[in-house]
């Protein structure tokens, strides 16, 4: 297992992406951290498709901050997406949204969301949820491997009948 997972952002505003990246620097976040600006960029980064073919250079994320406000793709898109993939189903997504509705927070969780969290407004609540999620989710979270995905019933079905 990683002990250092990339984080994946899913962000199109820079200023949140430049202020997550302070935020994670000053609190000691250390791990690799990979930002995209749209929707599809996550589901091509997630995918490894085109620029993103080389896990060496873009590793597979272990979490995922998305934002629901996108281009392209919207956040709920994305995030329906991953739970379909039997290789992403157990990927951490943290939403990390200004919406606060509550609708927004009701769908994110029923898609599969491991947690939602409404963007905060200043640098020092910023810096606390930094603090947090390194404690949590990067320090005491073991993460479940994403390269073996349980197959699905219909193939569980399937491997039965042939035994």
């Amino acid at each position: 297992m990683n002990s250092n997972p990339c984080i994946l952002q899913v962000e199109d505003e820079d200023a949140d992406i430049n202020l997550i990246r302070f935020a994670f620097k000053r609190v000691g976040i250390n791990n690799p951290h990979v930002a995209v600006t749209d929707g599809q960029m996550a589901v091509d980064y997630l995918s490894g498709e085109g620029d993103y073919a080389d896990r060496k250079t873009h590793p597979l994320p272990s979490l995922v901050l998305l934002d629901l406000k996108l281009p392209k793709l919207g956040g709920m898109e994305v995030l329906a997406w991953i739970r379909q993939q039997p290789t992403l189903r157990r990927l951490v997504v943290i939403i990390l949204s200004s919406s606060a509705q509550a609708g927004d927070l009701e769908r994110a969780y029923e898609l599969g969301a491991n947690s939602f969290i409404e963007k905060p407004s200043d640098l020092k609540r910023t810096l606390e949820i930094a603090q947090l999620l390194k404690g949590w989710w990067l320090c005491y979270n073991r993460f479940a491997p994403l390269e073996q995905a349980h197959p699905t019933r219909r193939q569980s079905s399937l491997s039965r009948r042939g035994k």
